[in-house]
């Protein structure tokens, strides 16, 4: 075993970058004659394939938050933070069955958008500056704090230059060629994602068993810890504010998974993107299955490091070099870096071009969406509306610069949070909550008012605020209630609802608004294929839950 990057290693992991700086930049260049314009950056010319739609969507997905913020949560808790990807499998059939056909119909460019042609466009920008905020200060700042700790971890880069490392590279291929770039660099990003992710797990399983196998360590690890592989916690659990029971499956995960998936402007502008509906819904398919071995490669290896350290035996046949930034319950974040330094060399390099590919894939994806955002619905809303398709394009590479230099110097701040995928959906569940309900009504309700959404959108926030008062001990008055947050989730979703709901009625007394999507059972109708698989998804996540209920 060893602790550092040897030739190999380090041979691996450029071959990766000059291979993905290469294909983004070959795939970023003008054809002769043709100068990009707003549809050739921002949404690859409308011509992605089903398959690079399904990698590029787990790319942009999978990212710092999974490998190390998710891994330090099955440290932690175990199996049960799983059902974030297990459930968004499920919620990925949902977006592509009844919500893709919408927005493709309307030919949209970003979320907002659809805002502004459902709703107004006031509600179009509210909504747009909530987004802008969330990526840069939330999204963006988390995944560059978050890979370079891996950096300082397992490299001992101090942290402000993997920051900056990081940010150079995503940007490198990102701003030039915009979701062209993004989404076929995502295919290449997939293949490492998933062979890196896998290595790590053979090797982590492996060791657990000695030497006897994968199949041996996970039985191993099951038997050394099987109160880690309870989906269902109940409220005697100590993470059950986390991840509360029954509440997981009925009530704030869909909010969460809805909300990301659905309208979640760097998660469904590569669906935007398609040839057609049906590809898009393909590619959704794809993805969906691709979710169901998503903690295989992510939780799996945090439950065998909690394992491992807590095993003298083990402990002493990796020798002292296991001693090196030990993981604890305290700084959990710490356990996929610290499994990393245990690979043989290449391998070490695989598993580290593994966890750079999701870092960067969903940096590019989130500058490149927050500058589709700034773009669209402020820069040529409001300041330059008769823009060319050159001003445009510079303005988005522009934008996406500043947005990651205001990332980048928020990164370091973030320093000292314990679990920060934890983190990062519970502040994502303040704002996620109130924009879901103005969708979800705006779509399915043609009775939702102009009126009612902003209301709506705007009242959510201390609403969900309400809710946080007593968990974080602001307040010990009876009047504050102590729910855990992913409830907070639901109910201020089902209140936003009603205040919607109530509005809408009071405003047009009962009557249809206007601009009230008409829906027929026509369009919703999908292809057999995607029927079969569908079915074939649920069944699995069905089989799952029913295996580690408890």
């Amino acid at each position: 075993m060893t602790t550092h990057f040897e030739f190999w290693d380090y041979f691996v992991f450029i071959t990766y970058a000059v291979l993905i700086l290469g294909v983004g930049l070959w795939v970023s260049r003008d054809k002769e004659g043709h100068q990009k314009n707003a549809e050739d950056y921002f949404l690859a010319s409308k011509s992605l394939p089903w398959w690079a739609i399904g990698a590029s969507l787990i790319a942009a997905n999978i990212s710092a938050e999974q490998f190390i913020g998710m891994s330090g949560s099955g440290f932690a808790l175990g199996l049960a933070i799983a059902s974030y990807e297990w459930m968004a499998a499920i919620t990925l059939i949902i977006v592509g069955k009844y919500f893709l056909p919408i927005f493709i119909e309307k030919g949209l460019y970003t979320i907002p958008e659809f805002v502004e042609k459902r709703f107004s466009t006031n509600l179009k920008t509210i909504l747009a500056v909530f987004w802008i905020a969330l990526y840069v200060f939330v999204n963006l700042a988390s995944v560059l704090y978050l890979g370079s700790l891996a950096l300082e971890t397992i490299m001992g880069i101090p942290m402000m230059y993997g920051i900056i490392g990081l940010a150079l590279f995503a940007a490198a291929y990102s701003l030039y060629g915009g979701l062209s770039a993004v989404a076929w660099t995502d295919v290449i990003q997939v293949i490492f994602l998933v062979l890196g992710g896998l290595v790590t797990t053979y090797i982590a399983l492996n060791t657990v068993s000695d030497g006897a196998g994968v199949m041996a360590g996970l039985k191993t690890v099951y038997d050394a810890t099987p109160e880690r592989f309870a989906m269902i916690f109940d409220e005697s659990n100590a993470y059950y504010d986390m991840l509360p029971g029954i509440g997981v499956l009925l009530g704030g995960m869909w909010v969460a998974n809805l909300y990301y998936w659905g309208f979640n402007q760097y998660i469904i502008q590569r669906t935007l993107a398609a040839k057609s509906l049906k590809e898009a819904q393909k590619g959704i398919l794809l993805a969906a299955f691709l979710k169901l071995i998503i903690p295989l490669i992510v939780v799996i290896p945090g439950i065998a490091a909690y394992v491992m350290i807590n095993d003298p035996e083990i402990m002493a046949r990796l020798g002292d070099s296991s001693l090196h930034n030990l993981p604890s319950l305290e700084q959990a974040d710490k356990a996929y870096p610290w499994l990393l330094q245990f690979l043989p060399t290449g391998m070490k390099g695989i598993a580290f071009a593994a966890l750079a590919a999701a870092i960067v894939s969903s940096l590019a994806s989130m500058l490149n969406s927050t500058s589709t955002i700034f773009t669209m619905d402020i820069y040529k809303q409001y300041i330059n509306p008769t823009a060319n398709d050159k001003t445009t394009v510079n303005v988005g590479r522009i934008s996406a610069a500043v947005a990651l230099v205001i990332a980048g110097i928020m990164a370091p701040l973030l320093g000292g949070i314990d679990q920060a995928f934890q983190f990062i959906q519970e502040y994502t569940g303040i704002v996620s909550p109130g924009i879901l309900a103005v969708f979800m009504l705006g779509l399915f309700w043609k009775k939702t008012t102009n009126k009612a959404a902003i209301v709506g959108a705007l009242v959510s926030i201390p609403i969900a605020l309400y809710f946080k008062v007593a968990p974080n001990g602001w307040s010990t008055s009876s009047f504050f209630v102590d729910v855990p947050f992913m409830d907070q989730m639901g109910y201020t979703l089902l209140l936003t609802m009603g205040v919607i709901a109530l509005v809408s009625y009071m405003q047009l007394k009962g009557a249809d608004d206007e601009k009230g999507i008409p829906i027929t059972k026509e369009s919703f109708k999908t292809s057999p294929l995607f029927n079969i698989g569908a079915f074939a998804v649920m069944l699995i996540v069905a089989a799952l839950y029913a295996t580690f209920w408890s």
